[in-house]
């Protein structure tokens, strides 16, 4: 939802998620050519012993260490799918993906073109139906390919999404987004973040339509954004397990119990689990910060250093190590082993 820099071979039927030695990682194409082409990170268990590199490193945020275009590890692995927040890339997950591959899993995450750092163009963004489209391609490239990142069991999918991410993964599970429901409500609270970004039309009778993906098992929301174009009846009428994460703290203009307690009041209670994670900002969700980071971000976009802003009480490792703890222990319910 927010503006962010960048300085951002034979295969045996093993259904368990076990742990990895290694994390290989890659990046690869999707659509070539087509109107909305994707670029994807994937990480995934490999047998591979190194050399190690860095990935997702940048002036501000620290990356993680995996090997560079290892071979997939033999087996079949549950899949998990991220998506970025407004204006970010597939880095902003990577400490996340990195602890799930450790586990396991194999994890994806597009860049969404129009509304990530590299491409800003405003007809894509705009097009926020999309989104969602964007992670059921990616599940159907790694369906077809497993030389990408080994082969996914297709009863073990889940999704997970930050902010405007959030949203995306939501739609995927099966809400139905009302713009004329989400008019009413930013006339009402005029005040939300969720209502004043240009860039996405949320107007557009095309966000009204089914954007569910019915390999989607379970997904998880962190602090997201635009949830009261939510209707309901379509909240209400939702199976498919759900982990709403939210934020402690407002940032402002983003209350988690105005977004991320609309889907919590209407989805199914047997089928929903909130977590309000004490201590955590918006930007707490992303990857953790070099030491001086807020401070150089101020000095070159004066008040994006929030970016690197946590509860100062509770540093941000503390608050990953939490979500993580609550994301796994979900996803072991939810896409649980045979």
């Amino acid at each position: 939802m927010f503006k962010i820099p960048f300085i951002t071979a034979a295969l045996i039927a093993v259904t368990s998620v076990a742990q990895a030695d290694n994390v290989g990682f890659r990046t690869v194409g999707i659509g070539g050519e087509e109107p909305r082409p994707l670029n994807v990170a994937l990480w995934y268990p490999t047998e591979d012993t190194g050399p190690n590199a860095i990935v997702g490193e940048t002036p501000v945020f620290i990356g993680a260490p995996a090997i560079r275009d290892a071979l997939p590890s033999t087996g079949v692995h549950p899949l998990v799918v991220l998506s970025h927040d407004y204006g970010g890339t597939w880095r902003n997950l990577s400490w996340l993906a990195d602890e799930l591959v450790e586990q396991g899993y194999v994890v994806a995450a597009p860049d969404h073109p129009g509304t990530t750092h590299f491409n800003r163009d405003r007809r894509q963004a705009a097009m926020l139906w999309e989104r969602p489209r964007d992670l059921s391609r990616v599940i159907d490239a790694l369906e077809a390919d497993p030389a990408l990142a080994g082969a996914i069991d297709p009863e073990r999918i889940a999704a997970i999404g930050h902010s405007l991410g959030g949203w995306s993964v939501t739609a995927l599970a099966g809400a139905r987004f009302d713009p004329d429901l989400f008019a009413r409500d930013c006339a009402a609270f005029a005040q939300s973040r969720s209502c004043i970004n240009d860039d996405l039309d949320t107007a557009a009778p095309a966000l009204g339509q089914d954007m569910r993906d019915p390999r989607i098992r379970g997904f998880v929301s962190l602090d997201l954004g635009l949830a009261r174009g939510f209707t309901p009846e379509s909240l209400a009428g939702m199976t498919t397990p759900a982990l709403l994460i939210g934020a402690g703290i407002d940032i402002g203009g983003l209350p988690a119990e105005h977004e991320t307690g609309w889907l919590a009041q209407n989805l199914p209670a047997e089928a929903t689990e909130t977590l309000m994670v004490p201590g955590a900002m918006h930007f707490s969700f992303l990857q953790l910060c070099k030491p001086g980071a807020e401070e150089m971000i101020e000095a070159e976009d004066p008040g994006d250093g929030i970016v690197c802003r946590d509860g100062r009480a509770r540093g941000r490792a503390a608050i990953h190590d939490e979500v993580l703890n609550g994301v796994t222990a979900f996803l072991d319910r939810a896409i649980p082993s045979h």
